[in-house]
Formats: structure tokens, sequence, C-alpha cells
């Protein structure tokens, strides 16, 4: 990135997560099994693979990275690419609402020009698997982002995670947002829809392994 930094974790100062111990024994479980299984129900494959969600913050993974942010006086729509998921943020100083959701319930208010988003009332959603254990919605997390205008193809972008069944102490990540499709090596343009589930045959095929194993072992009974 342009500042030259190792890591996105600005806090703590040795840019790692600080997980607990039994933290950091779910996110080394998670990493383990992605790609690997097992798979005989629809339930041993991850949020993502099943098309739901990979979970908050602003987080780049291998690809459907782009984000597209729309502004009014009242509220602030952030759409992302992957899994066509929208996030609708009051800005009006309105209570969180009641019922959980699986990416929280946000709030905006500005802090000068930065733009601080607030979003808690995560779903209980931590025994499904997630390709990432850190990202799960868990009820007990909260998240505040940052936005800062730096010019204009810039934000600078900030979030601080706070859940302590996970990690000892909240953490801080920082990089930088850009309208420059092109600088990132990216198809230049507007957002499609992604239809993860149109024409997808991976959930069958990937389950089909299981119950191929399943008709073996009946076979020699």
């Amino acid at each position: 990135m342009p500042s030259r930094r190792t890591s996105l974790i600005t806090d703590p100062s040795d840019g790692r997560i600080p997980f607990t111990p039994e933290g950091l024994k779910q996110q080394v479980r998670s990493k383990e099994r992605y790609g690997k299984g097992p798979y005989a129900s629809w339930l041993d494959l991850d949020t993502g693979e099943r098309c739901i969600t990979d979970g908050l913050p602003i987080y780049y993974s291998g690809y459907n990275n782009n984000y597209q942010i729309f502004q009014t006086p009242d509220y602030v729509a952030i759409v992302h690419e992957l899994f066509s998921e929208t996030r609708v943020i009051p800005l009006d100083s309105r209570p969180h609402a009641a019922i959980p959701q699986w990416l929280g319930d946000s709030r905006g208010h500005w802090d000068g020009n930065t733009l601080v988003v607030d979003t808690t009332r995560f779903a209980d959603r931590e025994d499904n698997e997630w390709a990432d254990a850190w990202r799960a919605s868990r009820r007990t997390t909260n998240l505040i982002e940052r936005f800062t205008r730096v010019d204009a193809e810039t934000l600078d972008y900030q979030f601080t995670w706070e859940d302590p069944t996970i990690f000892t102490r909240a953490w801080t990540a920082s990089f930088p947002l850009t309208n420059n499709q092109a600088s990132r090596g990216v198809t230049v343009g507007r957002l499609y829809e992604y239809a993860c589930h149109e024409g997808n045959h991976a959930l069958p095929n990937v389950l089909a392994g299981a119950r191929a194993q399943e008709r073996a072992a009946g076979a020699t009974k």
C-alpha cells in the first residue's frame, strides 16, 4: 500500500489479530478445513459457499471485491459485489433495531468529514461454518468503521473490531479504498449482478462424494 505498511492492522502495533487461545483455535480450524471438508452435509459448507455471506467488515478476499457507496442526506448505502449484499445505514440518530441480522444493525453519524458507522445487533450464527472464524456473526460483536475522504479518488477506511469471546482486546485495521479501478487492475465500469446460485451446481456436486461413499458402504454390508 502507499504507506509501505507491512500489515493492514494498525493496533496492536505488532500487526497481529489479538486472538484469545480459543479464538485462535477457531480461526486455525476454519482455515485448515477450507476446501477440504468434511462435506457430508450442506451445513459442512461455509456461509460463503452457501451464498449467504462472508461477513463484515469491508475486506478483500480473492475476487468480487468491488463496493459501491451511495449517499443521501439521511442514509448511506454500501453495495458489495460479492453476494449482492446491501447495507442501508441511517444517519438520523435513531436507536439500533431490536432484531439481530447476519450483518448486524448499522447506524452512522458524521465526525467532521469522517463518516462513523457503528454496527451491533449481530445474529448469533457462530455455529455455522465460516471461511474466517473471526468474521463470524456473533451477538457479542461491535464494529466501528470510519470512512474519510482523502482526495477525489481515495477514501481512508478504518475499522475497529471488538468481541471479547474471540479477541483479548479491540483491534484496528486501516487501508485505502479507491474509485480508480484501473489502478487496482480490475475491470473498469459498473457493478453487475452477482448471482451466486444461478446455475450453481457446486453444492450438490460437493455433496455427491459423501453420497457415493454412503452407497459404497451400504453395498458392502
